[in-house]
């Protein structure tokens, strides 16, 4: 497949009253045509920093890129001009946001709001641009475009806010979407729809997807890929069978736990004891080692290089060095019903 986005070593920071807070810490991937990865963690992980540096839409100041390089067509986004950007973004990379009432102008036409991307970027006319409007809405599954063009969002269910925002972002065919948290705000139904739709979408239009959450479930129904993001940086990444059914981290195996098991009758679901590390003084070593019930010295003094896993999993833990002990998931970690071992 040929790789479309590639992000190197990129590091955020915030600077703030209290100090500076290290947000992204030394973050890699790569991003193929036709294909979704789904970058997953806690809130506070650094999974919407990471994708809104995509979009360079982190404010300067109080943000900064420390370091690192994002690579989109052999040219470097951090490098871009605000200028430029306004060419990328929407043209070369769309995005969905987590809430579409707050995303969309509540004075515009929904059809306006489609519209203006088609004329800028496509250099559409009005008419043709109202006309792909519509087009637009059809293929994202809302009955009667024609008068739903006229209407403002207020007018419309969350599912259709989220169904016109999707329209948005496709408008002038992105080679890359990126959805942050894009089915949070809806109830269960409505989010198995627009799963659907992006999947849809996806394979018709070849478009390279990066989704954000903390939703397991969305994983299992969407990803190829998957990166787990813990205190800023990755921890674990692979294909995502390989995520949920041989994971090797234990940040990864805490995810797990608490997913809800429709096969199980509990009280209470599973939980990862303690908090996430503070991002103002971040640990030296791994960030998951004041968490990790299997946590070494060396844990505490350094972070743990990437282990090639299987596949193409890589995970950076030091329980995967030969001269750590050997330690199994917990038995009770289960991904659709099924054990490790099956």
């Amino acid at each position: 497949m040929k790789k479309v986005l590639e992000v190197k070593d990129l590091s955020v920071s915030f600077h703030t009253y209290g100090g500076e807070v290290q947000a992204v810490r030394g973050v890699s991937f790569d991003l193929y045509e036709g294909e979704t990865l789904a970058i997953v963690g806690e809130s506070g992980s650094g999974k919407s920093v990471t994708a809104q540096s995509i979009m360079q839409l982190i404010a300067q100041p109080p943000g900064e890129y420390k370091s690192g390089s994002i690579i989109l067509d052999g040219e470097d986004l951090l490098k871009k001009t605000e200028a430029e950007m306004q060419h990328i973004r929407g043209q070369e990379i769309g995005m969905v946001f987590q809430d579409p009432m707050t995303s969309l102008n509540p004075t515009m036409t929904i059809g306006k709001q489609i519209a203006e991307g088609l004329i800028k970027h496509q250099k559409l006319s009005r008419q043709e641009a109202y006309e792909r409007a519509i087009e637009l809405l059809h293929l994202v599954g809302i009955p009667n475009p024609e008068k739903r063009i006229k209407q403002y969002p207020h007018e419309f269910s969350g599912g259709m806010r989220q169904r016109a925002m999707i329209a948005i972002a496709l408008s002038c065919n992105p080679k890359i979407l990126i959805a942050d948290e894009p089915t949070t705000a809806l109830d269960v139904t409505i989010q198995a729809q627009i799963l659907d739709l992006l999947k849809r979408l996806q394979k018709e239009m070849n478009t390279a997807i990066i989704i954000i959450t903390h939703d397991l479930g969305v994983v299992a129904n969407i990803a190829d890929r998957v990166a787990v993001m813990y205190g800023g940086k990755i921890v674990e990444t692979g294909e995502v069978d390989d995520i949920f059914y041989h994971p090797k981290h234990p940040y990864t195996w805490g995810l797990l736990a608490s997913m809800p098991k429709l096969n199980e009758i509990k009280e209470e679901l599973q939980s990862i004891p303690g908090t996430p590390p503070d991002l103002k003084a971040p640990p030296k070593g791994c960030p998951f080692v004041t968490r990790c019930p299997y946590a070494m010295k060396v844990c505490d003094e350094h972070m743990p290089p990437y282990t090639n896993v299987r596949n193409k999993q890589q995970t950076a833990c030091w329980l995967l060095d030969e001269r750590a002990p050997k330690v199994e998931p917990p038995a009770h970690i289960m991904a659709g019903g099924l054990t490790n071992d099956e």
